[in-house]
């Protein structure tokens, strides 16, 4: 009942936080955010990409289409990934514990990265999950998808970025 109190709480917290949140949307600069992976290191966009098209997940495992669909975008990642591209799966405002657990369970190679306060989450002006960002080497925001994609879909987005 707690969790379930907590994960309300959270969706609450972030469509209230919605009103001043910038809308990021394709044409503009990513926002730059810092945040930390699972074993604990540091990670900064721009500067741990730069060079480097990036795709940034935002999903939370209460989010009933992004393990299915978080597990596609392996699949594509793991083929585009020797010609450059770069996916971070950005987790919105749940523990470490929970998202190493999930992350475990789907087996997904590309990294999650923690947003515990929904500071990034807020930054990028995300109001439902999933939703995903395509970034261009050049930092530009090149594609958006809000909601389930399938594979074919999000592998053409990701093409396009190379």
């Amino acid at each position: 009942m707690a969790r379930l109190l907590s994960m309300l709480l959270a969706l609450v917290l972030l469509a209230a936080c919605d009103g001043g949140a910038p809308k990021v949307n394709i044409g503009m600069a990513a926002p730059e955010f810092a945040s930390v992976g699972l074993d604990g290191s540091a990670v900064r966009f721009p500067e741990d990409f730069r060079g480097h098209p990036l795709v940034i997940r935002f999903w939370a495992d209460w989010c009933r289409y992004c393990a299915g669909e978080m597990q596609a975008i392996d699949r594509v990642y793991r083929r585009l990934q020797a010609r450059g591209l770069r996916v971070v799966a950005v987790n919105v405002g749940q523990d470490r514990d929970t998202v190493v657990a999930f992350v475990r369970g789907i087996g997904i190679a590309y990294p999650a990265l923690l947003d515990e306060s929904s500071a990034i989450t807020r930054r990028y002006g995300v109001t439902g999950l999933p939703t995903t960002y395509f970034v261009g080497a050049d930092g530009q925001i090149k594609a958006k998808a809000v909601g389930e994609t399938d594979e074919a879909t999000f592998g053409r987005l990701a093409e396009a970025l190379l």
